[in-house]
């Protein structure tokens, strides 16, 4: 028996040695595969969409191979489809029987697009000369596009590499496995040879036989007879009674084999398998990275723009109420250099990204940038916008939070939140008309109607411009002119957009005017330096008029709640002036 199971662990130890070397060996995969295409035409656009980039469930390596310029970026796949619009492109989808790429155009009505470099629609982008590779690992509504120069024809020669699994984890348990056998055969095996070594001897001792009892002396009385049996028969008797029980030991010794059981359990090996769901929690319109990207080109152009007071290259990364006070103070140093320029737009740490759900345009984002060079400069807070897939990111908003300012809690950037109308009835205050009534605070304070609708703690802006501060400069005007305020909402779209609790992050523009003008004949009155450098003259006989723009950004909680609406932050700076 022993020998038996020498001789089956041999044969075990072999088979599970030979299949784990053959794992490693004969029956190893390929540890990539690489599908490529040339494309022919003159489609300036080349995409491969997510279903082919997931063909297999590794990692891609993309490598592109033109004349010049070559570029490639990926994104959102609607997104790379809005991009190219109207134009031809060439599309790549992969064929499992070929194990290649085909290339198929598709006709549009444009022949030409934009240059892609620096477009903030990419999550990612590579630019290179002639030839570029990159990896990544994308999941299928994300796209690669690949462009020369938007003009020329895009790169031909593409190929998509994927670094397969072709690991082989029973590979080694197996040998290992194997080798354990084979040492348990060996055991059994050398347990069997001394097995039969010890069988060559005697079993057990041999018994030892019974003593035979000498016969008595007779003592003859008389002679006996010639041919008489006693004697003889005597003997005869001893021997016939010894021998049979010498064979009945013999019998009963060979009769005697010990019984063994041996039990032979093999673990049964079990596999579990876990799937990882995967949930859709909309579609921000950007990224974490892409934002800070986004961000970090802003802030470049608007200082070089700042440092140059180009207002061209300012309107570039900026619109609406931000880009109105801007270019005005770009305006008002050139006549007065005294002038302090707008606070900086920092690019980094960046706090907060609050990106828009939205799959169409325009997109609106909101972040929150600590400047930490800086101790005395408060947190910057900017509303971001893209009209459209082709126009960068523009500052519509940018202003400096206030002191002790808390931003709502709201949901983070890879779930982002919705743009809710400006005219919405969920709010404590209807959005749209956040700019009249808090305009009527700064001009009658606790006699407006509105002022319990309003936190006034932590509001520096009452304090700067507000009712006391009105009342102070007109007491201080000479009684040959006088000076008048007003308010009215500003030009700028109001950006709504939803927190956690129902509330909302709502940013406004606010216009707030000074009209000073003589009341004798022949009186005149003095422009400001700042207001002179818009006119173009400090003394006016008929009076002028100067216009500042509020940039005010707010939260503004539920319809439901009883808490007021609070100031955030603001931005303000003289954006016009005129002569009566």
């Amino acid at each position: 028996m022993r020998l038996v199971l020498a001789i089956v662990s041999f044969a075990l130890a072999a088979v599970l040695i030979g299949f784990g070397i053959a794992q490693r060996t004969i029956f190893l995969g390929p540890d990539h595969v690489t599908a490529a295409a040339e494309t022919t035409g003159s489609a300036p656009v080349t995409v491969i969409d997510g279903a082919t980039l997931n063909s297999f469930d590794q990692k891609q390596t993309i490598a592109v191979a033109g004349e010049e310029t070559t570029f490639a970026a990926y994104g959102r796949t609607n997104d790379v489809m809005a991009w190219i619009g109207d134009a031809s492109y060439n599309e790549l989808t992969f064929d499992p029987e070929t194990q290649q790429l085909v290339s198929t155009l598709v006709e549009g009505d444009e022949d030409e697009v934009p240059a892609p470099a620096g477009s903030d629609l990419w999550v990612a982008d590579f630019t290179e000369t002639s030839a570029l590779s990159f990896t990544v690992d994308v999941p299928e509504d994300i796209s690669v596009i690949i462009v020369a120069d938007g003009i020329e024809p895009a790169p031909a020669d593409v190929s998509v590499t994927w670094q397969l699994d072709n690991s082989t984890p029973w590979a080694t348990p197996l040998v290992i496995a194997g080798g354990v056998l084979l040492l348990l055969g060996l055991l059994f095996l050398l347990w069997a040879i001394a097995n039969m070594r010890r069988s060559r001897g005697p079993r057990r001792k041999q018994p030892r036989l019974p003593r035979v009892p000498k016969p008595p002396a007779y003592k003859a009385l008389t002679s006996p007879k010639a041919g008489s049996p006693v004697t003889s028969r005597g003997r005869r008797t001893v021997k016939m009674t010894v021998v049979p029980v010498l064979l009945v030991g013999a019998l009963a010794l060979g009769g005697c084999t010990p019984q063994e059981n041996v039990q032979d359990a093999e673990p049964t090996p079990t596999a579990t398998e876990g799937a990882e769901a995967a949930s859709e929690n909309g579609a921000p319109a950007v990224t974490l990275a892409q934002a800070k990207r986004i961000i970090a080109r802003i802030a470049g152009t608007v200082e070089e723009a700042d440092t140059a007071a180009d207002a061209t290259l300012l309107a570039t990364r900026m619109d609406g109420p931000a880009l109105a006070l801007r270019t005005a103070n770009y305006k008002i140093r050139a006549g007065d250099p005294a002038t302090v320029a707008p606070p900086a737009i920092p690019s980094d740490p960046v706090k907060l990204v609050l990106p828009q759900q939205n799959d169409s345009w325009p997109r609106t984002v909101f972040v929150v940038i600590q400047d930490e060079t800086t101790e005395t400069v408060a947190p910057t807070g900017l509303m971001l916008v893209q009209e459209s897939a082709r126009e960068q990111y523009k500052v519509t908003y940018a202003v400096q939070l206030e002191p002790g300012a808390v931003i709502p809690p709201v949901a983070s950037t890879s779930l982002g939140t919705q743009r809710l109308a400006e005219d919405s009835k969920l709010f404590a205050v209807t959005p749209q008309d956040i700019a009249t009534q808090y305009g009527d605070i700064l001009m009658q304070d606790t006699a407006s109607a509105y002022y319990e609708n309003f936190r006034p703690e932590g509001d520096d802006l009452r304090i700067a411009v507000g009712l006391a501060t009105k009342q102070a400069r007109i007491a201080a005007i000479p009684s040959t002119a006088s000076l008048a305020f007003a308010t009215t909402p500003g030009t700028g779209d109001t950006v709504v957009m939803a927190t956690n609790d129902s509330g909302a992050i709502v940013a406004v523009e606010l216009h707030e005017s000074e009209t000073i003008a003589p009341v004798e004949t022949g009186a005149a009155v003095n422009a400001p330096a700042t207001v002179a450098a818009l006119i173009g003259k400090t003394l006016s006989t008929r009076g002028i008029t100067a216009v500042y723009g509020d940039q005010l950004l707010f939260y503004v909680p539920s319809v439901d709640s009883d808490g007021p609406v609070i100031l955030l932050g603001y931005s303000q700076g003289l954006i016009a002036a005129a002569e009566l």
